[in-house]
């Protein structure tokens, strides 16, 4: 990966629909260029293409980052069953006071509740959970600027 490509990730992070011509004439290259970097991109697994949803317009207006304490040795199997949840859009084993952290959205904070403890709390090897739920969002998006 080189400048060229961190141009073109950046220009896709602020606009993921924007053509390869227009990408090809704001960094200079030509639009083949654009097109065999982006698929080297995606085949390499440097980026995915995806679309970012508006959340509350979707009907998910309780979103809550979930700490989970799991068993030592469920840690993975915890995370993985976490992650085939439809509800739950990322998930990341950390250190410290919990293993695992989860983002997850819901239509509402009661359906969020029952969520915590009819899906969450019921994996084995989940020891404790503690939702922190948000109150506003302020900048949602992905990845960091390279």
């Amino acid at each position: 990966m080189d400048s060229l490509d961190s141009k073109i990730i950046d220009i896709l992070r602020h606009d993921g629909r924007i053509p390869n011509a227009r990408i090809a004439r704001i960094v200079g290259v030509s639009e083949g260029t654009v097109r065999r970097r982006l698929r080297q991109l995606v085949e390499g697994n440097y980026i995915s293409i995806v679309a970012l949803i508006n959340l509350e317009k979707m009907g998910l207006v309780a979103e809550g980052l979930i700490g989970v304490q799991v068993d030592p040795d469920k840690i993975d199997e915890v995370a993985n069953e976490l992650a085939e949840l439809e509800q739950i859009s990322w998930v990341s084993v950390t250190t410290g006071s919990y293993d695992i952290f989860c983002w997850a959205a819901l239509p509402s904070s009661e359906e969020l509740g029952k969520f915590l403890r009819s899906e969450v709390g019921t994996i084995k090897g989940v020891r404790s959970t503690e939702t922190f739920v948000n109150l506003a969002t302020k900048k949602r998006g992905f990845g960091v600027s390279l």
